[in-house]
Order: C-alpha cells, then sequence, then structure tokens
C-alpha cells in the first residue's frame, strides 16, 4: 500500500526540454497574419455607412437589427449570418454579392505582397469570389 490517499494526484517531474541551437543569419520575418473575414466585411459595412453620411441607428432601423448588434459587427466582434448581412448591405443599397465582392478585395488588398525582384506575377482576368467543389 501507498502512503497517498485515494484521490490525491501523483506528481511526476517533467524531463527539461532540449533547446534547438539558435539558426545563424537574421531571423525570418512571421508571415503576416491573415484576417478575419468577420473584420473585412465590418470594415466594408462602416465604410459604406460613413460614405453615405448615415448614422449606425439609421441602417440599423432600416435593416430592421439593433444598432447595438450592428455596431457589433461592424467592429467585427459578431459573426454575422448571412441574412443578417444581406439585411445591412441590403439598408445600404447594396446586394449581399456587392458586399462580399467588397470583403473580398479588401482581402486582397491586405493580403497582397509585393511581386519579388525576377519574377513575373500573373494576373487573373476574373474579378470575382472562386468558389472550388
Amino acid at each position: 500500500m501507498t502512503n497517498q490517499a485515494p484521490n490525491e494526484a501523483r506528481v511526476i517531474p517533467l524531463r527539461p526540454r532540449a533547446t534547438a541551437p539558435a539558426p545563424r543569419g537574421p531571423a525570418p520575418r512571421p508571415a503576416p497574419r491573415e484576417p478575419l473575414w468577420r473584420d473585412l466585411v465590418g470594415d466594408v459595412l462602416r465604410r459604406e455607412r460613413l460614405a453615405q453620411e448615415r448614422t449606425l441607428k439609421d441602417v440599423a432601423d432600416a435593416a430592421r437589427i439593433s444598432m447595438p448588434y450592428l455596431s457589433e459587427v461592424e467592429r467585427g466582434r459578431k459573426e454575422a449570418s448571412s441574412e443578417v448581412l444581406a439585411a445591412a448591405a441590403h439598408a445600404l443599397g447594396l446586394g449581399l454579392g456587392d458586399l462580399l465582392t467588397l470583403a473580398q478585395r479588401e482581402l486582397v488588398r491586405v493580403t497582397s505582397r509585393p511581386a519579388r525582384r525576377g519574377r513575373t506575377t500573373t494576373t487573373s482576368s476574373y474579378d470575382g469570389l472562386c468558389l472550388a467543389a
């Protein structure tokens, strides 16, 4: 028998981890963090609302959603359903497709990296969302 109580956890010390040798030369830059879709969509909604010089209350009333919820969506704090996004887009005179296209363009703008010297970049004639099945 052991001197340990039946409900008492046994502590097992961990071995120290072996450290990898430090890399030589400059440290590689971490890859830029991709933005969240809700942040992009929220930015587009806010930009469109401000461009039309409309208040949050005005757009929320027209979309039939609460003003605090629309504010949370604009700030990227809430992941809105497609129905809410469509209502907010329509309140701003946009279709859901327009909203998603603007968000997609913002994603490309934010994540595009300058082309490296000596490499050519190809451009696609397709300007829209691409979905794979």
